[in-house]
Parts: C-alpha cells; structure tokens; sequence
C-alpha cells in the first residue's frame, strides 16, 4: 500500500506507474484504493469511481471496476458529500456526520478488495491524505485503518519538492501508533529536483531516525502533466502557445475536468483556467463551462466572479460557448430543484443562452455512450454522469445523437452549444473536425498514444530510481500478493 505523508505527494501517479511497470514484468496487477475523495469520476461497469483508479486500471491493460475504488466521496456544496459505495449512490452526509457512517464501509471495501485479491498476483493500494492525520484515526478505512484489517504492508511517500520532507517521515512515525506504525515496511522520496546524491545524508537520517528502509529517490516526471490529473488543486494557469484561445472558469465543484486535456495537448490551442477574482477573456476565441458537482451553487459562483458578464461580452466579440454536463445546464433558461436535490428546493435563472430548461432529479445517469457529432458525421465514445433532465427548443438541433435520438443541444445560430457527454474531446478524429469548425488548426495529436507512451515512461522512470524487486519483496511479507 502506498501512503503519503501528506496530500498530493504524488501518490496516484506512483501506483499508475507501479501498475504498467509490474504489468510489463508478466503480473496480473489491479489498482485499489479504498476511499477516494474527488468529482473527477470515470463510468466503471455501469457506476462510478475515481478517474485515477481508472487511469491506474489502464495502466493494468483492463477495463475499470468498481471494486477498484469502492468508496468514493463527491463534495458538493450545501448538502455535503455524496456517498457512491461499489459504484451506486448510498446517500448524502454532512462531512460532520460522515464519521458514524463509516463503521458501514469497511465491510464493503474489505469485500471488494479480497474479490480482487483473489484473482490477480498484486494489488497495489493506494491511500488517501495521510496517516498523520491522527484525529481521523477512529474507524479509518483509508489509510491505517484498512491497512490493519487488511494486513497490507504499507510504502510511505514523501514530496521532498514542498519542503520538509524528513519531518514529514520522521514525524508520521511519531504520531502514529505503534501498530499502526509497524505495518509501514519503508519509504519512498518522490519529486526530487536536481542530483539525488544531494540527499544522502537526509536519507540516512530518515532510516536511522524511523529504522525504515529506504527504497529510493524519485526524480521529477516532467511528462505528469499529459496524464489525467484527479485533484482540481492541479488546474490553473495557461497551457500551450497556440494561437486559439480556450477559456475555461474555475468553478467551486468543478468535475471531470481532464475533459481539457486532450485540448491543452493541441499545438494550435492556448487553454487558460482562469481563477476566481480573473476575469474571463474576451477575446477566446472558444469559452467553456465545464462539468460542476453542484450546478446551481457554481451558477451562482459563476455569476459573483461576474463571468456571466464576461461571457456575453466574448459572445459579441464573436467567441463560441461550449457547457459540458453542469456546464451545460446552465446555459439554459431555469434549472428547477423542486425536491433540493442540490440543497433547499429552489428554481434560478440559467444564464438564457440556450433555449432550454433542466429540473434536477433524483435518477443519476451513469452509462457509457456512444454518439455521432451532427456537423461532423464523426463517431465519439465518451461517458454521463449527471443528474436532471434537460428540455426545450434548442433541441431540435442537437450537438450529437444517440442512435438517432438528440443529446445536447444549439444555438440556431451555433455559436452557442451543450451536451451532457463526458469525455468527447479524446476521440482524435472529432477533436479535430470541431477545432477546425471553429477555425483553429488542429494537429496530429494521438491522444490516447500520448497517455500510452507517458504511462510507459512513467513505469521506466520508477524502475530506474525505486527498488521493485524489494517492492515485490515486502508484497510478500503481510497479505501474500499485495502492497
């Protein structure tokens, strides 16, 4: 089990890496990670899970299962968290109450990673936060809590490139208790700049001071970023030199955001995130309102950043709007929460660039899909995940169909589109025509060779600085087959 001694030590692309190296070598090997906190979900068997299981599952060479990630958290805004256990929504808690429902989790998350302990020569687990965090300790699924009841050895990961990194270690070992600190079997050090030699001595001393045994120094990856990011923390700035220009605001409960990447890997495209307080470009030449785990709140974001100004402004200007999933709901005329789906019951004004009305209901779809682009004629493979139904005139020219039906929809005039379709933007041949549809020049960009050939990287990046053969040593000490 690989666990940070902090957030974002890097700990999802480890296990990626981990994966398609050992895959590589002949195992069979499936990622697992017990509870994952995040609003960048991947359709697996027909429910949810997190899209770094998924990547990870990939790295494996398999379709996704929602074994992998049995647990998976969605903030919203108002009304908490929601709950999807083994790929199904179970409820929505207050984070305060999210404590007493844990006792309930365990079982189903032991459930599904003995399912697939038992068919597979390695699992490798991924945590989630840190072990650290002592006051969190009681009745833990995620990191030492799993650990124990499992009786998975544990590899803790520093981030020397925030600073601190022998505290880090060091001081996990101090906090933790003892049983709990016992299970770890050694450490890694990862996001190392510059001569690794440097840090000999702050090796040393991490081993002398935890009686852990250090498994290597791991250089900084520079290709991380053509890899589908989970946390939202990792968005922001400007990506690409192209002369196209593609806006996209922040939102509070942004979701399934590496629906950008594929565009931020276009030479011909500039992808800027722009912040809260930024304004947005009036003179992008595409704006796009990305997915949203709490549609209404965003929209209401959306509008105290004065965006939906910025918009209208870009829109004279001659900018196209593209929304994706909340993105899209938005656009629209109303969006209607009769029975507080999102909060307290309430009906909001959208922001009126789409004839259409969306009322939220209970009923989550979540399916894989497959859908025909209407200027186009291309085929594109992509994914739902979204709650409400979304009606009116706009409709009738719909931005895809569905064997034969409308999904999304447009403008009479097309400048201004939505479609709930997760996902579009990694079929190479339709990202193409729609970028050049608006007039960019679009390259040759193999989307899918490029996360293949980063993944391939990757592993070889980790088996140049980390000592897998001990890796698949400790595997077999606690929990035959398993990190």
């Amino acid at each position: 089990m690989i666990q940070g001694a902090g957030s974002n030590v890097g700990k999802s692309l480890l296990v990626a890496g981990l994966c398609r190296l050992f895959t590589r070598q002949g195992l069979t090997v499936r990622p697992f990670k017990p509870q994952n906190m995040s609003n960048n979900a991947a359709v697996a068997e027909g429910g949810e899970i997190g899209r770094a299981q998924a990547l990870q599952a990939r790295a494996c060479g398999v379709k996704p299962h929602v074994d992998m990630n049995p647990v998976l958290l969605k903030p919203e805004s108002e009304t908490g968290a929601q709950v999807i256990v083994q790929g199904k929504r179970l409820t929505t808690v207050k984070a305060r109450d999210y404590a007493a429902l844990k006792p309930q989790l365990m079982a189903p998350v032991l459930e599904s990673f003995h399912r697939l302990q038992t068919q597979v020569d390695l699992v490798i687990v991924e945590g989630a936060g840190s072990p650290a965090e002592v006051n969190l300790r009681a009745n833990d699924i995620a990191n030492m809590g799993f650990a124990r009841a499992a009786q998975v050895p544990v590899i803790l990961t520093g981030d020397i490139d925030r600073g601190g990194v022998i505290a880090q270690l060091v001081g996990t070992q101090a906090v933790l208790d003892h049983a709990d600190a016992a299970m770890i079997k050694g450490f890694l050090i990862n996001k190392f700049r510059g001569d690794p030699r440097l840090f000999d001595d702050g090796y040393r001393l991490i081993e002398q001071r935890t009686g852990w045994q250090g498994l290597g120094v791991i250089p900084w990856f520079p290709n991380a970023h053509r890899l589908p990011a989970e946390d939202a923390a990792d968005l922001g700035g400007t990506k690409g030199t192209g002369k196209f220009l593609i806006a996209v605001p922040h939102l509070n409960r942004i979701a399934n955001f590496d629906d950008l990447d594929p565009l931020a890997q276009e030479p011909g495209v500039t992808l800027q995130i722009i912040k809260p307080g930024q304004p947005l470009p009036v003179e992008a030449d595409l704006i796009i309102l990305p997915g949203s785990k709490s549609t209404i709140a965003d929209l209401a974001h959306f509008r105290a950043q004065g965006w939906d100004i910025d918009l209208a402004a870009a829109l004279r200007r001659g900018a196209r709007v593209l929304g994706l999933c909340g993105g899209y709901q938005m656009l629209g005329r109303e969006i209607a929460d009769p029975d507080g789906i999102e909060g307290h019951p309430s009906s909001v004004p959208g922001l009126g660039l789409l004839d259409l009305t969306t009322t939220m209901t209970a009923d989550k779809r979540v399916t894989e899909t497959t859908a025909v682009h209407t200027a186009s004629g291309t085929g594109v493979k992509g994914y739902e995940i979204h709650l409400g139904r979304t009606e009116g005139p706009d409709r009738a020219t719909p931005l895809f169909t569905v064997n034969g039906a409308p999904e999304g929809a447009q403008r009479p005039d097309g400048r201004v589109m939505g479609s709930y379709l997760h996902g579009m933007f990694t079929e190479d041949t339709f990202r193409r025509a729609f970028l050049a549809s608006l007039g960019a020049a679009p390259g040759n960009v193999s989307y899918d060779a490029t996360v293949e050939e980063t993944l391939d990287a990757l592993a070889d990046h980790l088996a140049a600085h980390v000592d897998c053969q001990e890796l698949l040593t400790i595997s077999r000490q606690t929990g035959e087959g398993t990190i």
